[in-house]
């Protein structure tokens, strides 16, 4: 109580000010009509302000449940489209087996951490033997692909992306079908070289590079980047430069693939090399 009259008394003046403005508003709008309309029309348009702004509150505190649901339900178009053996122009282009039955599963997850600005990168993801998710399993982002898993625990995953300067990846010129390997050189993590073409094939900037699927690991024809430049070296293969479709800066979902014929077909190449 005492502070509370210290606090009256050291604000007397601004409190006194403030009652006597209040009075004035309302003696002003109950006496004229205009001041009374113009002061309800005020209440009104602060009222649907604040609404709007606790609207706006609640639907960013849903963002995340609303990722998580486009993310499973992306994840069951997907293997719609592989279980019944359909073609898209989408990050996975073909998947055609409806003899046999499924050949790749696909899992959605969640980065939950990453580093761009070293020379061998990694990203952990939300999933693990738990699963499913074992290691020499393709990962992908929605613009393309983002890597491969090198660990698994029960409920956690550590993925060697593009930008770890230990990557390899089959890929091939979409134009031409010619195909070389793709590796990271080590400097921004936006770029990666693709070697192993020779100098006779007609290339363009902006040509799209995907994958070969040679690998066992990711299905043909997933999105890598597209040239950037390219320029003739001393021997008879170009250089090429490619800009990666996957922003490792922004890399938040990933897909997680899952080639059930991958040691079969790994096995099966042993016996002859």
């Amino acid at each position: 109580m005492r502070n509370l009259l210290l606090f009256i008394e050291k604000y007397n003046r601004i409190i006194l000010f403030i009652i006597l403005e209040l009075v004035a508003v309302y003696l002003i709008s109950n006496s004229y009509k205009y001041h009374n309309t113009q002061l309800i029309k005020g209440v009104r348009k602060l009222t649907l302000t604040w609404e709007g702004v606790i609207s706006n509150v609640k639907n960013y505190l849903r963002i995340k449940k609303i990722n998580d649901d486009l993310q499973a339900e992306n994840t069951l178009l997907w293997n719609l489209i592989e279980r019944y053996g359909l073609k898209t122009d989408s990050v996975i282009i073909q998947v055609n087996d409806t003899l046999h039955g499924v050949q790749f599963e696909i899992l959605p997850a969640y980065v939950v951490n990453n580093s761009v600005n070293k020379v061998k990168n990694y990203f952990t993801i939300d999933r693990g033997k738990g699963d499913g998710v074992d290691v020499n399993m393709a990962v992908i982002s929605i613009q393309g692909v983002a890597g491969i898993t090198v660990a698994s625990s029960d409920n956690y995953s550590i993925v060697m992306p593009v930008i770890n300067t230990d990557f390899r990846l089959s890929s091939r010129i979409k134009s031409n079908d010619y195909f070389g390997s793709l590796n990271w050189d080590g400097r921004d993590y936006r770029y990666a070289v693709l070697h192993d073409i020779p100098q006779h094939v007609s290339i363009n900037e902006g040509d799209t590079i995907v994958t070969t699927g040679y690998s066992a690991i990711f299905p043909p024809g997933i999105m890598v980047g597209t040239i950037s430049d390219f320029k003739k070296s001393g021997s008879d293969f170009y250089t090429i430069r490619v800009r990666l479709a996957t922003d490792f800066r922004k890399l938040t979902y990933v897909k997680v693939i899952k080639n059930r014929r991958q040691q079969e077909q790994l096995n099966l190449e042993k016996e002859f090399q």
